[in-house]
């Protein structure tokens, strides 16, 4: 004996209750002549068969073949006489869905100007309304069951966090950048999710950005490069070495009152010592790419031309000046050769 629902109403809908449902499980057994009775921020849309049929607006309804036409001839009402049907009804919140939170569960990367690469996390919030209770049944209620505002949430976010990471990766601006751009990066996430949220029956109506902040290895590295730039550094070298020097003059002095500390050497001088051995490496870097000299070629044992004897005369120089030979022996070799040198020229 099927269990007749004379007066189908959901007068009790809660402002995050998406939809409320007629039975709430199950379907429901109506027939024609039954009341509906659809509160002014409601749509009341007929289901049956995982599809989404007749709707009714605000206002009292009795059901006729007329303003059911799609459940009727589906059901063949208009034709067979019968008069009790079963189907779902979907009561519809049509009111804005307020203060819906959004935020990035991983970091997004960022290419930075400044930093090279960012990691940021991002929040805020947003608005949607309920556009068009048909589809949203059939898309939303119909195939995921989602009824409640914090359950449709998550499935929302990836849409906007996707859109989010689009428009930063187009705006190419740094992370000290982006605080002064949250109202045109607020525009532009709206623009791209709209077609998105149009295939579900929902409409964006507002976007706010609250912060996008940088994560702790960002800030780390952020903190590093102001530090840096207060002690003069040039180069991540350069400081590493000053705070390494920094370190040594304290470990020796035993803190801060003692050693290189205490002469003056902290952070700032040694950040100077760092750019001097920055400076020295990478010249010992430079000389070494560089090719050696060649040496002069060594003078043949017994010369017979006369290249070979000027060559033997020009070695002799050489080594006197380098302290190989005394100038004794350095005179008497030269008279010998530079003798032989003026027959061989005759």
């Amino acid at each position: 004996m099927p269990r007749i629902i004379d007066v189908i109403e959901a007068p009790d809908q809660g402002p995050n209750e998406m939809v409320v449902r007629i039975p709430e499980y199950g379907s429901g057994d109506f027939r024609m002549g039954s009341q509906v009775i659809v509160r002014e921020s409601q749509t009341a849309v007929f289901y049956r068969d995982g599809k989404a049929l007749d709707m009714f607006d605000p206002g009292r309804h009795t059901i006729t073949t007329a303003n059911l036409p799609l459940v009727s001839s589906l059901l063949g009402l208009a034709t067979s006489g019968a008069t009790i049907f079963t189907a779902e009804v979907y009561f519809v919140n049509r009111r804005d869905f307020l203060d819906l939170k959004w935020g990035t569960p991983e970091p997004i990367a960022l290419r930075d100007p400044d930093l090279g690469l960012a990691r940021l996390r991002a929040f805020g919030t947003y608005s949607i309304a309920i556009k068009d209770p048909q589809l949203f049944v059939n898309k939303i209620v119909g195939t995921q069951g989602i009824y409640q505002t914090n359950q449709i949430q998550n499935f929302l976010r990836s849409i906007i966090i996707a859109a989010l990471t689009d428009v930063l990766g187009e705006l190419g601006k740094g992370l000290f950048d982006l605080p002064a751009l949250f109202d045109e990066i607020s525009a532009a996430v709206r623009v791209k999710v709209e077609d998105d949220f149009n295939l579900l029956g929902i409409q964006m109506k507002q976007f706010f950005i609250q912060s996008i902040s940088p994560t702790k290895e960002t800030q780390e590295a952020i903190d590093k490069r102001a530090a840096m730039g207060a002690v003069g550094a040039q180069s991540f070298i350069e400081y590493q070495t000053g705070l390494a020097i920094e370190a040594l003059g304290m470990a020796e002095g035993g803190g801060e009152g003692g050693g290189a500390a205490s002469a003056g050497l902290g952070l700032g001088a040694g950040v100077g010592v760092g750019a001097g051995m920055a400076g020295a490496i990478a010249e010992a870097m430079r000389a070494s790419s560089q090719p050696q000299q060649a040496a002069p070629a060594a003078a043949p044992a017994s010369p017979q031309t006369v290249e070979e004897v000027q060559a033997l005369l020009d070695s002799l120089d050489l080594r006197l000046a380098n302290g190989e030979i005394s100038e004794g022996l350095y005179d008497k070799l030269t008279a010998k050769w530079q003798q032989r040198l003026d027959d061989t020229n005759g």
